[in-house]
């Protein structure tokens, strides 16, 4: 099973509320506005601040 794309249509990050882009190949959610990366696991994501981890700058730039 893999995580659900659907749910982009519905999850938001939990600091700003923007819209999360998808990184399958890192499994994690990320909003480039607060340059954070939310783990999945299970195919479950951690929308937890705490858990998040920092972008590089180059991946936050196009």
């Amino acid at each position: 099973m893999a995580f659900d794309k659907r749910l982009l249509d519905v999850v938001a990050c939990p600091l700003c509320k923007g819209k999360l882009k998808l990184d399958e190949e890192k499994q994690e959610l990320c909003c480039h506005f607060d340059k954070l990366a939310y783990p999945i696991r299970g195919d479950i994501p951690v929308m937890l601040p705490d858990e998040a981890r920092k972008m590089d700058l180059d991946e936050v730039l196009p």
